[in-house]
């Protein structure tokens, strides 16, 4: 595999490639190029608006994807295909942060950590997958949410908007309903799936984490006192309420305060 020689080409190749088992495995065959690579250059790229897609799964408007039952064999595989698919997103979302911002001059630990990130959610995609493939299922197989992008697009032009919405908000909501997901798989017996879903969890904490480190630095260079800036830029950018119950541990180990989000909550 020839790979482009600079980190944003990468991202760019990542972002256009539609086949998801294609684009997992560029990914992190991008990821080891970096990491083998230290003085690999960041480069410039032209990401499309939108991540190539594969042909399935049919992606729908939130209220028209089908309900099914978590307790049952096809709720469980409607549920690891729909996490499937966020992370598949995720993978997108992290090269994006990459490719897209060249043009604001930020610290190579930056590039470190999304790289990381995306490397990650490359591999909680195959776990996830594989998992579906143990049900006799695949991903595609269902139908999908069509909103995931919504927030990548809003932030297109704006760094400190993609960290506070992506990371801080979306991401931080998988750290309130994982647990529940994780309980569900245990009382099903499904120890495989119980797994992908505990490293997935440890993991995400660190992707949250990233965004609210780069959120401060950003905040900080401009002089700007992040939770007033955090707070206008959830009000701005975030379509819908943040709705607790809120994993408040978790959250601040991941470098959330309770007094970024749940205003944020009470307000809605």
């Amino acid at each position: 595999m020839i790979l482009p020689d600079t980190i944003a080409a990468c991202a760019e190749a990542v972002l256009r490639t539609a086949d998801a088992t294609e684009k997992t495995t560029l990914s992190r065959a991008c990821v080891q190029k970096w990491r083998d690579t230290p003085d690999m250059p960041i480069g410039t790229a032209k990401p499309p608006l939108q991540p190539a897609r594969p042909a399935e799964p049919e992606l729908l408007s939130p209220r028209d994807v089908p309900r099914r039952r978590p307790g049952t064999p096809a709720g469980r595989i409607a549920l690891l295909h729909a996490i499937a698919h966020i992370e598949l997103n995720a993978v997108d979302l992290h090269w994006d942060v990459i490719a897209r911002f060249t043009h604001i001059p930020m610290p190579r630990g930056f590039y470190d950590d999304w790289v990381r990130a995306a490397d990650e959610e490359s591999k909680h995609f195959g776990l996830l997958n594989a998992r579906l493939s143990a049900y006799g299922s695949h991903y595609g197989a269902l139908p999908a949410h069509a909103g995931m992008w919504r927030a990548a697009e809003d932030t297109a032009n704006d760094l400190e908007a993609r960290l506070a919405v992506v990371p801080m908000v979306l991401e931080a909501r998988g750290l309130d309903v994982t647990p529940g997901m994780i309980t569900l798989f245990e009382k099903a017996g499904d120890d495989d799936s119980v797994a992908a879903l505990k490293t997935i969890y440890a993991e995400e904490v660190g992707h949250v984490a990233y965004g609210s480190k780069w959120f401060h630095y950003l905040c900080g260079r401009h002089e700007k006192d992040p939770k007033p800036a955090f707070h206008h830029l959830v009000k701005t950018y975030f379509h819908g309420p943040l709705k607790p119950p809120f994993n408040d541990e978790k959250r601040a180990e991941a470098g959330l305060p309770l007094d970024f989000y749940w205003p944020l909550a009470e307000e809605a």
